[in-house]
């Protein structure tokens, strides 16, 4: 499956709350782009991930801009979201593996950090950089966790989901976010401050 999808694709706002108010063009630089802070705990599932896949989790960048997103760009993440979000079915890991946060890339079926793991493997292996593509945890308007693959780019933090088939800015979706990999260190997570008003009553739960 991960042989022919990348094959597939060869050719091819609400301002944070702030005591001062800011010139607009800022507000929109602070709304587009996530504000991490410091390192912290890495999720159970990946930490499990890592162990199978060593390699994959130790792979350091230096610290670099996020991607120049041109059209061709951004018609390549359009693509990838939808080969991914439609040829694998989803299921949980209850249902597959009997227990849960079992994070695997997937064949045919897989719940949303398996999304996640197989789309940023397609871009990587279609020449994106590591640094741009972070597996980043969340916590829905239910207040049910869920995982989706940020992607760093000049225009913005943008977001792809497997319940989603629009690509959005972070701060479009409905999520509260609360840690993403460090763009430093594929086995590090960072802390995200989220104080977006629209997320409140999510992080009161």
């Amino acid at each position: 499956m991960l042989r022919r999808l990348v094959l597939a694709i060869a050719g091819c706002a609400i301002a944070v709350s702030l005591a001062k108010p800011e010139p607009a063009a800022a507000q929109a630089y602070t709304t587009a782009f996530m504000s991490v802070g410091a390192e912290t705990s890495q999720p159970i599932g990946h930490h499990e991930f890592c162990e199978t896949h060593r390699s994959e989790c130790l792979l350091r960048s230096p610290a670099e801009g996020p991607v120049l997103l041109t059209e061709a760009l951004w018609a390549q993440l359009e693509q990838v979201n939808n080969l991914v979000n439609t040829a694998i079915a989803p299921a949980s890991d209850l249902e597959l593996f009997g227990r849960t946060e079992v994070w695997v890339y997937p064949a045919t079926q897989g719940d949303c950090e398996d999304y996640v793991l197989l789309k940023r493997r397609i871009l990587i292996e279609n020449g994106w950089p590591v640094s741009s593509l972070l597996i980043t945890v969340v916590r829905k308007p239910d207040g049910e966790g869920h995982a989706v693959l940020t992607v760093r780019t000049d225009r913005g933090d943008i977001i792809l989901d497997n319940l989603e088939a629009s690509i959005r800015i972070w701060s479009e979706t409905p999520y509260l976010y609360l840690k993403r990999q460090s763009d430093q260190h594929t086995g590090r997570w960072v802390a995200i401050s989220d104080t977006r008003t629209m997320v409140a009553n999510i992080a009161a739960r």
